[in-house]
């Protein structure tokens, strides 16, 4: 049986973001960013701002609450603070996105690793996920006080009956993929630090590949935009305020 593989239109861009690396950058409305897992087992630690007023972020409550879920798949809309949509999962070949664990921190990096410092490892040095999206914030003015909760694209926990939280250590594998298409003009800061819940006993953190490419803006009859009521009424949030832009 052949495989059919939903391939991005021509790339605007692409490149590699190592295990353990940083990375930010400005998408567009109307623009879409693919995220590939090279190797399996990554995690992509995300932020995201309207990059037109960066006191608008991604709000992790009213994504789930809206949308009647505790983590992120297609179909699925990124919620802001002022319930519009900053992007949409519009592909995915993963299926399960965590939005409730948080980041890896310095602390947690060196009791669980230990510590290896750029002074020595140059670029073999740890890094955790905190840290490096505290260093891309810094790129664009942003700092501390604009942390907020973050996705963490390709992994996958989920909660027994007791409450007690599941990693899955073989949910994402090489290969995967997940599509964003921006429905703002998004300020996007990415870390590619294992998960704060991963059990792996080194730090062996994996690449993933970054393809963007022109998605165009969300049709009427768009899956995202349909798939819950909310969807619909952010998206029509997201029209008005780009209204005097669009004719």
């Amino acid at each position: 049986m052949q495989v059919i593989v939903n391939r991005p239109p021509k790339a605007l861009w692409e490149e590699t973001l190592p295990g353990g690396a940083h990375w930010s950058g400005v998408m567009r409305r109307g623009t879409a960013l693919r995220l590939t897992d090279l190797e399996g087992g990554a995690n992509v630690s995300a932020l995201f701002w309207n990059f037109e007023e960066r006191l608008e972020r991604y709000n992790m409550p009213d994504t789930l609450k809206a949308q009647h879920t505790a983590f992120l798949t297609r179909g699925h809309c990124g919620f802001s603070d002022m319930g519009r949509v900053l992007f949409s999962i519009v592909d995915d070949a993963t299926g399960w996105h965590d939005t409730i664990c948080g980041l890896m921190d310095d602390r947690l990096l060196k009791e669980r690793y230990g510590e290896r410092r750029f002074q020595e490892a140059r670029n073999a040095m740890y890094r955790s996920a905190k840290e490096g999206l505290l260093k891309e914030m810094g790129r664009w003015g942003l700092g501390r006080r604009d942390l907020h909760a973050n996705v963490n694209f390709f992994s996958k926990v989920s909660a027994d009956g007791e409450g007690n939280l599941r990693f899955d250590i073989s949910h994402s594998k090489a290969g995967g993929t997940v599509d964003l298409r921006f429905d703002m003009h998004a300020l996007v800061a990415l870390s590619s630090c294992t998960h704060p819940l991963d059990p792996a006993g080194e730090y062996r953190p994996t690449a993933v590949k970054l393809t963007a490419w022109r998605a165009g803006i969300a049709p009427a009859d768009d899956y995202c935009r349909t798939f819950r009521g909310e969807n619909r009424r952010a998206f029509e949030n997201t029209s008005r305020y780009f209204a005097d832009q669009e004719f």
